[in-house]
């Protein structure tokens, strides 16, 4: 998608749902930069507030809202960061 939306006149065309999904494509924290953002608040909020926006445009507000109470938890300090899916619970 990042190839379609690369210049000012590809951006003009793209609905407001491809815009939305590439920002969620850029926002989205990889496998590769997990552990070094993993209790970054702002770039998880972001992440989690882009992909609620996908949703409203989708017209799925139900699967808009828990992502959006994410974005939030992730700014109020309410939320932390999961331990590392590759690592497990080692006890």
């Amino acid at each position: 998608m990042s190839e379609t939306l690369s210049s000012p006149a590809s951006l003009s065309e793209a609905t407001t749902l491809e815009l939305a999904q590439a920002l969620v494509e850029r926002l989205s924290i990889t496998n590769q930069d997990w552990h070094r953002l993993k209790s970054n608040r702002k770039a998880r909020a972001l992440e989690q507030s882009a992909v609620a926006l996908v949703y409203l445009l989708k017209e799925n507000p139900e699967e808009a809202l828990p992502r959006l109470q994410q974005a939030v938890g992730w700014l109020d300090r309410s939320i932390s960061a999961p331990p590392c899916p590759s690592h497990g619970n080692r006890h």
